[in-house]
C-alpha cells in the first residue's frame, strides 16, 4: 500500500512504575499512576488506529512493549534530550520521508476522539500549523504542513505557558493556524476528578 502524504505520531512513554504520570503519582501512587496512564495510552492507540492516515508510535526509551501490525502503527524511539527537541527530531523525520501534514498528539488526554484528529487535517489544508490547547496550558495536538522549527525552541515544556509561548512564535513567525476546541490532560489528581470521563480511567 502506498504511504499517505498524512502522517500521525503518537508519544508515549515506556510502561514503568515511578516513570508515568508522576504529578499525579504524588497524590495517588506510583502504582495507580502506571494503571491509569496504560488506560489513557489505550484510549489514545484506539482512536489513532480509527483514522486514515499513516501511524507512528514513539517510545521515550525503547521499543517492543505492545504488538501491532505494521499496516496499523510503525515504532520508533524518541531521539534528543528534553521534549521540544524530540518532538522537532519526529516532525523532521516525518517531512523527510514523504508526509505533507504532520500531526502530534500525547497519550494524556481522554477527551480526544477520532474528529479532532481528522478536523486538524482538514484544518492543515489550508494552514501552516493546528493546535489543540490544553486547558493545564500546553497542548494536546499540534499539526504542521511544514517545518516550523521555530515552534520547538526557547519553550518552557510541561509548565502553563507552553501554548502561549507557541502562539507567540506562531505569530513571530508569520505562519497561518487555527485551534480546536480545549480540551482536558489528565496530569494530576485534579484533572482527573475534574474529568467527565473519571469512570473510564479508575
Amino acid at each position: 500500500m502506498a504511504p499517505s502524504k498524512n502522517l500521525l505520531m503518537i508519544f508515549v512513554k515506556n510502561r514503568q512504575a515511578g516513570k508515568v504520570k508522576t504529578r499525579l503519582a504524588k497524590t495517588v501512587g506510583d502504582d495507580k499512576a502506571l494503571e491509569i496512564y496504560e488506560k489513557l495510552k489505550s484510549h489514545t492507540i484506539d482512536v489513532a488506529a480509527e483514522v486514515d492516515v499513516d501511524r507512528e508510535i514513539w517510545y521515550s526509551d525503547f521499543v517492543g512493549e505492545e504488538q501491532f501490525e505494521d499496516e496499523v502503527f510503525k515504532e520508533k524511539v524518541q531521539i534528543g534530550d528534553g521534549l521540544g527537541v524530540r518532538m522537532k527530531n519526529a516532525f523532521e523525520q516525518g517531512f523527510k520521508n514523504g508526509a505533507e501534514k504532520v500531526v502530534i498528539i500525547g497519550s494524556d488526554c481522554i477527551s480526544i476522539t477520532q474528529l479532532h484528529i481528522r478536523e486538524a487535517f482538514a484544518i492543515l489544508e489550508e494552514a501552516d500549523v493546528v493546535i489543540g490547547p490544553a486547558k493545564d496550558g500546553g497542548y494536546y495536538l499540534l499539526g504542521l504542513s511544514k517545518m516550523i522549527p521555530e515552534l520547538f525552541e526557547n519553550i518552557n515544556w510541561s509548565t502553563e505557558s507552553v501554548f502561549d509561548q507557541t502562539l507567540e512564535a506562531l505569530r513571530s513567525n508569520k505562519n497561518s493556524y487555527q485551534l480546536l476546541e480545549m480540551l482536558n490532560d489528565i496530569d494530576t489528581e485534579s484533572d482527573l476528578e475534574n474529568s467527565p470521563h473519571k469512570s473510564r480511567l479508575v
